[in-house]
């Protein structure tokens, strides 16, 4: 059953009131905080190089943004992406804003690469059996993209 059909729980997650991200001062997975957003990584992911940016301002859409706000959360994702892609290889990202579940703008990023499980096809996580990441190659990846953060020059 959705969030959605607990109306007092719904208005809470939407108002910012009930939103476990607002409430604790910043979402969980925390690797880095941009300008206008959080970079989150966590362990339990579809598929590697998946990363996680979250609007440091509550808004459930895009739109519920100023401009200035919108924008620099954009420029955020772009940043994010240019890592992603420098630290994972991929031949392209997916981009998707649900908010289904947590009606606090968050942006998923997902590598994709040639012959990935999900080829052809959008991610699926609920698909996921196995963890996507062996013993070091998370802590790796997260040292990666902070590097390609820091260093946005180095990313070709």
């Amino acid at each position: 059953m959705s969030k959605w059909n607990d109306a007092r729980q719904w208005k809470g997650l939407c108002d910012g009131t009930l939103c476990p991200i607002c409430t604790r001062g910043h979402p969980l997975d925390l690797l880095e905080t941009l300008p206008h957003s959080w970079l989150t990584i966590p362990a339990q992911a579809a598929m590697p190089g998946y990363v996680c940016l979250v609007s440091r301002t509550h808004a459930v859409e895009l739109h519920d943004l100023d401009e200035k706000q919108a924008t620099g959360f954009i420029l955020d994702a772009r940043r994010v992406a240019r890592a992603v892609t420098a630290a994972t290889g991929a031949v392209k990202l997916n981009y998707e804003i649900h908010g289904n579940t947590l009606p606090h703008l968050h942006m998923h990023i997902f590598p994709r690469h040639p012959a990935d499980r999900f080829e052809g096809r959008p991610i699926d996580p609920r698909d996921i059996r196995e963890p996507a990441y062996r013993p070091g190659e998370l802590e790796a990846f997260r040292t990666a993209i902070r590097e390609h953060l820091q260093n946005p020059s180095a990313i070709g």
